[in-house]
Order: structure tokens, then sequence, then C-alpha cells
């Protein structure tokens, strides 16, 4: 748009224009010409998805015509948790208050968790982790954000669409980073669902100098690179230890009653931006050698007094028994940094002596058999398992933290026997 072009427009109508959502998104960030129930916009990180859900929203509470049949005013918005859907949709740099038209501003009421519009539309925000909580309520509109990441992805979305029945054309928006989960695997199959895709780069001109290019840099080729930033769609490594199907073919939504538990920590070398996480995962030990991964609480960048501290906080967030700490990479410094954020948790030292791969096989043997249940979702956690094959993961140099923990802790587990079960909440 030439500049001699808004030169010649009034005031008013130059700021009717920068709102002018359709003047200015690119062609997979407005609503599709085909017919559909439900859109799909699968991109990388900082491609637009955020912007074009929230304008989407705005569109159909207007009642624009390519947006909606008639304005909207019963919205659901559904993010991974509750803070999701207000910190990101709602009041996020793209979110629905920060995009909107000084002449239509939403208001927000926090004690109700809802939006609400001069002209009486709301739009109620929910979390995907309380699928029950979208029981009763009936909308003729939806935007969820973020499926590939929700816990109990297909559960929250049938009670959502069990809702979805008012209006001339219920619909529902979702915008995720693609993930292969069932519930994504089952929109892209989905006749009446239009999957558009973006990538990162498309949306450059609004991204940081350099990022993408430190992306490039550090990830470029990798799998994760091809998720994250070109927006695809990545099927499982057939070299992998691990399988999707396997981890969610035994996947609880709640803790049974546990023998032992166990925090693992898997601590970097360094604390510097570009050093490795240190991995921090809580397994317990279930009755007849099963097992249950409880917690991730993997942290980046972290100095040895913080990640000691995420330790030893999860440690008594789930009643564990005995802290295990890989120290290949400290040595005794790793107990003493745990001892002194903590001097009443019990530490057991190990020590690598094979590689990653042939630590992890036991471990990956005991999924295949249907033995290990994950309690809830952990979306990075299962990437990173996904992604791990005999060479380790695809980006180059980058080491698998959080698996490493998970593995550490499981193998102690296994050690565990016939305990009696303890009643323990977590």
């Amino acid at each position: 748009m030439s500049e001699g072009f808004t030169n010649r427009l009034s005031d008013r109508a130059v700021l009717r224009l920068c709102y002018d959502w359709d003047s200015w998104a690119r062609e997979d960030q407005r609503p599709p010409l085909d017919p559909w129930s439900t859109w799909m916009l699968m991109g990388g990180r900082g491609c637009g998805k955020t912007r074009a859900g929230a304008e989407w929203v705005r569109g159909a509470i207007e009642g624009r015509a390519s947006y909606a049949l008639a304005p909207s005013g019963h919205v659901a918005l559904v993010g991974e948790t509750f803070a999701d859907a207000r910190e990101v949709m709602v009041e996020g740099v793209s979110g629905l208050r920060r995009t909107a038209p000084p002449w239509n501003q939403p208001r927000y009421e926090a004690t109700r968790k809802r939006l609400v519009w001069e002209n009486g539309a709301v739009a109620q925000l929910f979390s995907a982790e309380d699928p029950e909580s979208l029981r009763g309520p009936q909308f003729d509109a939806a935007w969820c954000d973020e499926i590939g990441k929700w816990r109990y992805g297909e559960d929250a979305f049938d009670q959502l669409a069990f809702g979805l029945r008012l209006g001339q054309q219920p619909r529902c928006v979702v915008t995720t980073t693609p993930r292969a989960t069932p519930l994504v695997k089952r929109l892209i199959a989905d006749p009446t669902c239009v999957v558009s895709h973006a990538t990162s780069h498309a949306n450059r001109a609004y991204l940081a100098d350099g990022f993408l290019e430190g992306l490039e840099r550090t990830y470029g080729g990798s799998r994760l690179y091809r998720q994250e930033v070109a927006g695809e769609l990545i099927a499982d490594r057939t070299d992998s230890l691990w399988q999707r199907d396997t981890i969610d073919s035994t996947r609880l939504a709640a803790p049974p009653p546990l023998q032992r538990v166990v925090v693992a920590v898997d601590p970097p070398a360094s604390s510097h931006a570009k050093s490795n996480a240190c991995g921090i995962v809580a397994c317990g030990a279930i009755a007849d050698g099963q097992f249950a991964v409880l917690a991730d609480e993997t942290c980046q960048a972290a100095r040895p007094e913080e990640w000691a501290r995420r330790a030893i906080d999860l440690f008594h967030e789930v009643r564990a028994d005995l802290i295990i700490a890989e120290a290949n990479q400290g040595g005794d410094m790793v107990r003493s940094v745990l001892e002194q954020a903590s001097r009443d948790v019990p530490v057991k030292l190990v020590h690598a002596k094979r590689g990653k791969w042939l630590r992890a096989e036991p471990v990956a043997y005991l999924y295949a058999q249907g033995r290990v249940h994950h309690v809830g979702a952990f979306a990075a956690l299962e990437d990173e398992m996904l992604d791990f094959g005999p060479e380790g993961l695809s980006a180059p140099g980058k080491s698998p933290d959080r698996l490493d923990a998970l593995v550490w802790a499981i193998t102690e587990l296994m050690g565990t026997g016939d305990l009696p079960p303890r009643l323990r909440s977590i």
C-alpha cells in the first residue's frame, strides 16, 4: 500500500484502514472460501496464527459476510490452560483486546472469565485441562488455540463439539503448531475441516531481526525446525525407540496408588543461554511392574541453585522418596547444590557408563509392553522421545535432557520390586 494513497485519506479513514484485517491479512490467514465447519490453521512459531484466530472471532461477532452468516453472540475461547487463554488469546500482542479497534473494544470481566462486546456478544474462556467445564454451555462459534499441546485433546474437543449448536452455521477455528496427535490427525481427515498452512518465514516482516536466522543456524534441517518453523506435520521417526501410538495407548488422566516415587535430574554442564537444559522428571512405580510419568519440570538456561530449587519443589509436590541425579557433569557438586537447596531431601548420584541409546532401550521396552503410563500429556518430553534415534536427536548437537531424566527415573524404579502401594495426593 503506497504512502501516496494513505496521504489522500482522512485520519478517520486511515484509522479504519489500520483495523481492516482483510486489507492486511495473507491468504492463509483469511477464512477459507470452501464450505467448512472447522478451519485449522497450522503453522510455525510467529507465523500469525493467533492474530488470524482473533480476527476471525472479531469478524464473526461483527457478522461480516466471509466470517459468519449472522453476528455470533456466544463464543468459546479454549486454550491449553485458562492462563494461556487469557494471556495469549485475550491479552496477548495478537489477542482479542490488543487487536480490537477503539470503536469495538471488548470489556474483560475477570471474575466471570469472559469478554463482552457493546452489541452484547460474549466470549467465554475455557481451559482444555478441564473438558467437563465445556459440558453444558452452548455456542455459535469457537476458537481453539494450540490443540497439539492439549493434554486431554479429544475429550476437550468432543465436549466443545456437543456445545456448538447455536446459530445458522456454528463454526470452530483451530490455531496450532503442528504435532501429530490423535486430535490433529482426526481433524485433518475430517472432510468438514479445511486446513491452512503457514511458515514462520511468511511473517518475517513482523518478527525480530535475526530471529529466523538464529533458528536456522541452531536447528536448520532438523525435525524440530521443520515442525516449529516450517510448520510441517512430522510423522514419527521410523528408527525411534518410541512411537506416538505406544505412548497414547496407555495414557492416564490421574495417577493410581504408587509404591515409590522418584525425581530424576540430568544437570547441564553450564547455565548460559545456549547450554543444554536441566532435565527434571518425576516418575512413580505402580503395582505389577507398571510405572507412571508424573511431571516434567525441565528448565533451560537455569543456574545451579535454580534447577536445584525446582527439583526440590517437585520432590515435595509429588511426595517423592528420592532424587536421582546424574553426576557425570559435576560429580559431588551436583549433590552439594541439591543439599544447599534442602538438606532434608535424600539424593542418590548415578553415573552413565553406557551410551544414551543403550540406557534407554530397557525403558523403551517397558513402553512397548504397555507398562509405562503418562499421567496427562507432556508435549516437549514426548516430542523428544519420538525424535530419539540411534544417533540421538535429529537437531545436530542437541541433547535429549528430558529423555535422560525420564530414563534415570524409570531405571531406578525398575528395582522397586513388590512394595505395597501407598496412597499419595498428586
